[in-house]
């Protein structure tokens, strides 16, 4: 079944792939990473001027990386603002999605987070480094193929 978004995004010839609704009813759409930037673009002119959050997961040991946006529209007036979901997949190799720290501002910190914790790059985010780990933590966490240090080991070893 179509959204009301993806319909709007199949008459302006936009391509992406409908992923259905979550169990809130909100629609979910999958955009090519190559296509993210300027898709996240044509939404905030769209309407969706209100970045919720942005998360990322692992999909499965040595398959592909999620980053995940919440997206919502909100209008004066309106009681039942609009929201969308939007998933952005990369390979593990080279997992690289475009920033959208220039459309909304408000994924700062979630962008670094996603890096940190699963290694994802965020081309053009302007402060791209670790946020929750020390910087000469080797690995991303919460990636499921991760093999968590010996703590034991690296104190012994000071």
């Amino acid at each position: 079944m179509q959204g009301r978004l993806s319909a709007w995004l199949v008459k302006h010839g936009i391509i992406h792939r409908s992923l259905g609704f979550d169990y809130q009813g909100i629609e979910t759409l999958q955009i090519k990473s190559e296509d993210w930037h300027s898709i996240a673009v044509i939404l905030y002119v769209y309407g969706y001027n209100y970045l919720r959050s942005q998360c990322a997961y692992d999909v499965a040991p040595g398959g592909l990386l999620a980053s995940v946006y919440h997206l919502t529209r909100i209008e004066y007036g309106v009681d039942q603002p609009e929201e969308v979901c939007i998933k952005v997949f990369a390979s593990r190799r080279n997992p690289r999605i475009p920033s959208v720290f220039w459309v909304w501002k408000s994924v700062d910190f979630q962008e670094r987070e996603s890096y940190d914790m699963l290694g994802i790059s965020y081309d053009n985010h302007p402060r791209l480094k670790r946020i929750l780990m020390p910087e000469s933590w080797i690995g991303w966490p919460l990636r499921k193929d991760y093999i968590a240090p010996n703590f034991y080991e690296i104190q012994d070893a000071h």
